[in-house]
């Protein structure tokens, strides 16, 4: 009873595992180290529930008609300040609906949030803010 139950959690503790892989980031040559940190973190960690262009990063839903539980905010679309990415990261979003809380901590959620700061809500602009998925987490 006991395996089964930690089998289960562990389906939820990162939203990049399961069937979808984590992404390979894009190239950053002209950013910071922490910045491609964060980079890589965000890849490995939070691309299977988040979209965010600049790392090919495609985990939210296109469209709202297929948004699922799961899918967290498209990034492309919602610009980030440093003190709101590290509140999502400790509390499990906004809602505390489905993120796991603790994702990345210390330093590594420090370098989520620079990398996030910094391109989270400049691209990606190009479908209708009605096709985008913007919810809160």
């Amino acid at each position: 009873m006991l395996l089964a139950a930690l089998a289960a959690s562990g389906t939820l503790v990162a939203c990049g595992e399961g069937d979808v892989p984590p992404q390979t980031p894009k190239s950053l040559p002209n950013e910071s180290a922490d910045v491609k940190a964060g980079a890589a973190l965000f890849s490995e960690r939070c691309s299977g529930c988040h979209t965010l262009d600049a790392i090919d990063a495609e985990g939210s839903a296109t469209k709202v008609r297929d948004r699922e539980r799961v899918d967290g905010p498209n990034l492309n679309a919602r610009a980030q300040t440093k003190d709101a990415v590290l509140y999502a990261i400790r509390n499990g979003g906004f809602s505390g609906a489905i993120m796991p809380e603790n994702i990345v901590v210390g330093k590594q959620a420090e370098q989520v949030a620079e990398f996030l700061v910094k391109y989270a809500g400049k691209a990606g602009q190009s479908g209708s803010e009605s096709d985008q998925s913007t919810g809160s987490r």
